[in-house]
């Protein structure tokens, strides 16, 4: 038989999902894959059940229905201060994992290098990868994540085609300054680089954390390829609504790539979608406050159990450290969490390019009485001591 392709022979299931399917065989709170286990916004879902009896149903234009792409660049001058031409500089993508591969596809040839600042969520090697291209991975330093601007020139010295920032960041919960993006924004415009943001997380911050957008920034524009989604901000992850922001030139490419790959996103879930993006600033500041109440439920909670971890900026991670448990394995720790103590959480080391097997990823984006029920459980977790 002929040979399977060998740019792919690496990839294996995605640890993320893997722990949830495990996380579901025991029974376990599901920490791992990060999505809520709470209802989207009423007004949306109310939305959606008019568009699930009059239309549309067939297909959008392929870069995302007109309305739709119009609701999108107004919100993002919103929040931004930039204005975007709905027609020339946005495509509606099938989540914003096809923003990120799309995007990188059309600005990466076979060979290339890209940036990849680790720990980083897993997709983003598996995009370089699949795009022919070679990561350089470059160290966030725990416990604040910080990079060297020396390292990080380094990196570029070597004379990438793209780097990738997830701002807010997941895994680390990183929210990067405005100093830390001109930074890495002078070493882009030094070295003729292209810029992919990943701002899935804009919205979900701590004070007194602000997000900065990179492409607003002097002379980014030009540079800076935007990935974003919906799923994060209306708690809709399964409605599977991306979209890229880019200059006119590359968003021209962008859409071509799109076009074969999915075609175009989900006709009645973008008009549904329309919705929620006018929503006010109240739904973005209650947004933010249930968010911080989450999160200080969550970690007064692991404090409280003596545990170790990361206290985030921004996305709604934080990352455990295990280190006490005599684990060499932290797969290994994970399937004990979710087995024995009931707790799903995804390993470390499938967000670090760097040797570590001290840290877990759990999330907490989840109800009080989810969370409640975790923390119940995790007051076992020193039965796993070895």
């Amino acid at each position: 038989m002929p040979q399977l392709s060998k740019r792919t022979e690496v990839f294996t299931e995605s640890v993320i999902r893997m722990m949830t399917r495990i996380s579901n065989e025991y029974g376990a709170v599901n920490l791992s894959q990060g999505f809520p286990d709470f209802e989207p916004p009423e007004a949306l879902t109310a939305y959606l059940r008019e568009i699930s009896v009059k239309g549309p149903h067939q297909y959008a234009i392929t870069w995302g229905a007109q309305n739709f792409r119009e609701a999108l660049a107004k919100k993002h001058e919103h929040f931004s201060g930039m204005k975007v031409d709905p027609n020339s500089e946005i495509v509606v993508t099938c989540g914003s994992t096809e923003a990120m591969m799309a995007s990188m596809m059309s600005v990466v040839n076979p060979g290339d290098k890209v940036i990849v600042f680790s720990p980083f969520y897993e997709n983003y090697g598996a995009d370089t990868i699949l795009s022919g291209a070679e990561p350089i991975y470059v160290p966030l330093v725990p416990p604040h994540f910080d990079f060297d601007a020396n390292v990080l020139e380094d990196a570029f010295k070597k004379g990438p085609k793209a780097i990738v920032i997830c701002n807010p960041s997941n895994p680390s919960g990183k929210v990067f300054t405005e100093k830390e993006l001109r930074t890495i924004g002078e070493l882009a415009i030094k070295y003729d680089t292209w810029v992919i943001t990943d701002e899935v997380y804009e919205h979900i911050l701590y004070a007194p954390n602000k997000h900065v957008y990179m492409a607003a920034l002097p002379g980014m524009r030009e540079r800076t390829i935007i990935c974003n989604s919906l799923s994060k901000t209306y708690s809709i992850t399964g409605w599977r609504l991306g979209y890229v922001i880019a200059p006119p030139d590359a968003l021209d490419r962008i859409k071509q790539v799109h076009d074969f790959l999915t075609v175009g996103a989900a006709a009645p879930l973008m008009e549904a979608a329309t919705v929620a993006l006018a929503f006010d600033d109240n739904y973005y500041r209650e947004l933010q406050a249930h968010y911080t109440h989450m999160k200080n439920l969550f970690t007064g909670g692991l404090r409280d159990l003596g545990l170790n971890f990361t206290d985030p900026q921004g996305a709604y991670y934080i990352l455990l450290d295990i280190s006490e448990f005599g684990y060499d394995n932290d797969t290994d720790f994970c399937i004990d969490l979710a087995s024995k103590v009931g707790v799903g959480a995804v390993p470390g080391s499938s967000f670090f390019r760097e040797d570590v097997n001290s840290l877990v990823r759990l999330h907490f984006a989840k109800q009080d009485a989810t969370l409640n029920s975790a923390l119940e459980r995790l007051a076992d977790i020193r039965k796993l001591k070895k």
